[in-house]
């Protein structure tokens, strides 16, 4: 068994647009490098959960709860840990996030930018140790095979964004839900070794069009009833840290 890796994202910000790579360093034990390092907490999150270690996804700004996030694209600067805001292409906001004052930036642009969801004024949180903000409390990576999101596509009657699932890797297999046949299993991709772990249960976040920042397509239901099932990828732990690329081969 061999499958292609299409693409590859990881995603500085949880919550915001993901970052394409070309290829990404894997860790045993930890995610892609600098994936969700990054959160924004809402005025009603406690400054005293600020610890740098996990914290559950009802602390922070999140699609499924807010999908006007997607109007927003980003780029982050790993280099400086500089992130830009765009809106409708054109920069809005920008600053170093580990800096007092161009994070304050941030979150000055953000708390204006989310009005009442804001709920006060908005924090960024930031995830170290080899943790992530994930909402997983184990750092972990995403796998999703594209001829499954195809699947969901014809019983929701149209073509569906596959970034709406917001995976680490993207690849093709022969046919959909072939993923879940490595749950289990231990499989190689490029110089890492990865276990997969279990199906990825899915929420409202991927009824958020990317696009559009609309909620347009009821996933949920659509997985219920064409499938018995609300799940779409697999979550995989890095057991043997190595380099991942486009065109690699996902084997078992």
């Amino acid at each position: 068994m061999t499958w292609e890796i299409r693409d590859i994202y990881r995603y500085p910000v949880k919550g915001l647009s993901p970052e394409p790579l070309d290829e990404a360093l894997l860790v045993a034990g930890e995610g892609i490098l600098h994936d969700r390092r990054f959160a924004i907490a809402p005025g009603s999150t406690p400054p005293t959960q600020n610890t740098g270690g996990w914290i559950a996804k009802n602390f922070f700004l999140m699609l499924a709860r807010n999908p006007k996030l997607a109007q927003l694209t980003t780029e982050f600067d790993t280099a400086t840990d500089t992130l830009t805001v765009l809106r409708r292409g054109k920069p809005v906001s920008k600053g170093k996030l580990t800096d007092p004052i161009g994070r304050t930036m941030i979150e000055d642009f953000f708390s204006a930018f989310m009005g009442e969801e804001a709920r006060g004024r908005l924090s960024i949180f930031e995830a170290r140790n080899g943790k992530a903000l994930t909402d997983q409390s184990q750092p972990l990576i995403s796998l999703i095979n594209l001829k499954s999101v195809n699947d969901i596509g014809r019983v929701t009657g149209g073509k569906l964004e596959p970034a709406r699932f917001r995976g680490n890797i993207y690849f093709d297999a022969p046919e959909p839900w072939q993923e879940t046949d490595l749950i289990g299993r231990a499989v190689t991709i490029g110089d890492a070794r990865l276990q997969v772990i279990a199906p990825i249960g899915r929420c409202m976040a991927t009824h958020v069009n990317p696009v559009t920042a609309e909620r347009d397509v009821n996933i949920l239901k659509a997985l219920q009833s064409g499938f018995h099932h609300t799940n779409c990828g697999v979550f995989a732990e890095v057991i043997t840290g190595g380099t991942i690329r486009n065109g690699d081969k996902i084997s078992t």
